[in-house]
C-alpha cells in the first residue's frame, strides 16, 4: 500500500510540473518583451523600440532643410533693408546742362504761386528771382486743392496781379478743370501755367490741356518746364520728377517761371 501511495504522489508532482511549464512558458515570453511565435507580426509596429528607431532619421532629415532654407533666404532680405535705409542719391548734372540765370525783378501788383512738391524744390530760388512773391506749395497737392487755394487768394480786396499755377504732377486734368481755374482768375493781369515733367501716364495729357487752355485765354501764358526738363535728365532724382533744392534744376525752373511773370 505504501508503494502505491508513493507512486501516486510522484505522478502527481510530475503532472503539476508539466502543467506549470505549459502555462508559465507563454507568460514568461510576454514578460521579457519577446514576441510569441503565434503573435501576429502586425502588432510589432506598436513596439516602443521600433517606433523610436523609425523616428530618428526623420528628425535628422527635417532639420537639415530648415537650416539650409534659413541661410538661403538671408540674401533676399538685404536689398529690401538697403533700399529703405540708403538715402536717395543726389543726381549729377548732365554734360553741357546749365542752370538758367535770372535777374531778380519784383512784380508790380504782387505775385502768387500755387504748386505741388516740385514747386517746393524750387521755392527758395523762385523767391530770389521774383522778390516779394508768395509761394504756396504742398506735397501731393491735386488740381482741385489748388482751386480751393486760388478761390481764397482772389477773394481778397487786392488780389495779386500775377498768378503762377504749377499743378498736375499728381493726377490728370481735363479742359473743364482748366476753365474752372480761369473762372476764378478773371482779376489777374497774367496767369502762368507750368507744364509738368513726371514719369506718369498722365504727363502728356496734362500738358496738352494746359497748352490748349492757354490758347483760349489772352491773359494766360505757358512756361514749358517739360520741354526744358526733358533735355536735362541729370537735374533730377531717380524718380525723374523731383529736384535737389538749390540744384541746377531748381534754379532752372525758377528762372523759367520768372521769365514769364
Amino acid at each position: 500500500m505504501r508503494r502505491v501511495v508513493a507512486v501516486v504522489t510522484i505522478l502527481g508532482v510530475a503532472a503539476v510540473a508539466v502543467l506549470g511549464a505549459v502555462w508559465l512558458g507563454p507568460l514568461s515570453a510576454h514578460a521579457t518583451g519577446r514576441t510569441h511565435p503565434k503573435t501576429p507580426s502586425g502588432l510589432n509596429a506598436l513596439a516602443p523600440a521600433t517606433s523610436t528607431t523609425a523616428t530618428q532619421p526623420t528628425t535628422t532629415t527635417a532639420a537639415a532643410p530648415t537650416t539650409t532654407s534659413s541661410t538661403t533666404s538671408m540674401p533676399r532680405s538685404r536689398p529690401a533693408s538697403t533700399a529703405t535705409t540708403t538715402p536717395l542719391p543726389a543726381p549729377t548734372t548732365s554734360p553741357g546742362a546749365a542752370a538758367a540765370t535770372c535777374t531778380p525783378t519784383p512784380v508790380v501788383g504782387g505775385a502768387y504761386a500755387v504748386g505741388d512738391s516740385v514747386m517746393i524744390d524750387a521755392e527758395q530760388d523762385l523767391e530770389s528771382c521774383v522778390p516779394g512773391i508768395t509761394v504756396d506749395a504742398a506735397v501731393s497737392r491735386q488740381w482741385s486743392d489748388g482751386e480751393t487755394v486760388i478761390r481764397q487768394v482772389m477773394a481778397v480786396p487786392d488780389p495779386p496781379a500775377v498768378v503762377v499755377i504749377a499743378l498736375g504732377t499728381n493726377g490728370p486734368i481735363v479742359d473743364a478743370d482748366f476753365d474752372a481755374m480761369m473762372s476764378m482768375l478773371g482779376g489777374a493781369r497774367r496767369v502762368v501755367f507750368v507744364t509738368v515733367h513726371v514719369d506718369r501716364p498722365w504727363q502728356d495729357q496734362v500738358n496738352t490741356v494746359l497748352a490748349d487752355g492757354v490758347a483760349r485765354y489772352p491773359n494766360a501764358v505757358l512756361a514749358d518746364w517739360q520741354g526744358l526738363a526733358a533735355q536735362n535728365p541729370g537735374w533730377f532724382y531717380s524718380d525723374a520728377t523731383h529736384l535737389p533744392i538749390g540744384g541746377p534744376g531748381a534754379q532752372a525752373l525758377a528762372g523759367l517761371i520768372a521769365s514769364k511773370v
